[in-house]
């Protein structure tokens, strides 16, 4: 069972990034899907996630209409769009999958989620 999150890198601000989180071992449809960032010196927070019926949910106002998450299930892959990046959007970026979820819901809660990806670090600097 693992999760790999990619996709990151340096972008400049203003810039679009796409990060890719892609299980194997498991079937991402039979769980909800979180992103969460960790930016250095603060705690992990939740950026967005997705519910098994593709329900979204974002939970950084700073992220709203610039952060889209979404899955396809046939590859087996939750995506996160950001567009019009910040500095402040400069963090290691993590996706999890939690199984525990109800169908149509999802959590901002990392306590919540069973399995975690390695992170791919997202830089947003001129």
């Amino acid at each position: 069972v693992q999760l790999q999150a990619s996709g990151g890198g340096l972008v400049q601000p203003g810039g679009s990034l796409r990060l890719s989180c892609a299980a194997s071992g498991f079937a991402l449809d039979d769980y909800a899907i979180g992103w969460f960032r960790q930016a250095p010196g603060k705690e992990r927070e939740g950026v967005s996630c997705i519910s098994r019926t593709h329900g979204r949910t974002y939970f950084l106002s700073s992220g709203k209409g610039r952060f889209t998450i979404s899955r396809d299930n046939a590859k087996n892959t939750v995506y996160l769009q950001m567009n019009s990046l910040k500095p402040e959007d400069t963090a290691v970026y993590y996706c999890a999958a939690d199984y525990s979820a109800s169908y149509y819901s999802c959590s901002g809660s990392s306590r919540e989620y069973d399995y975690w990806g390695q992170g791919t670090l997202v830089t947003v600097s001129s």
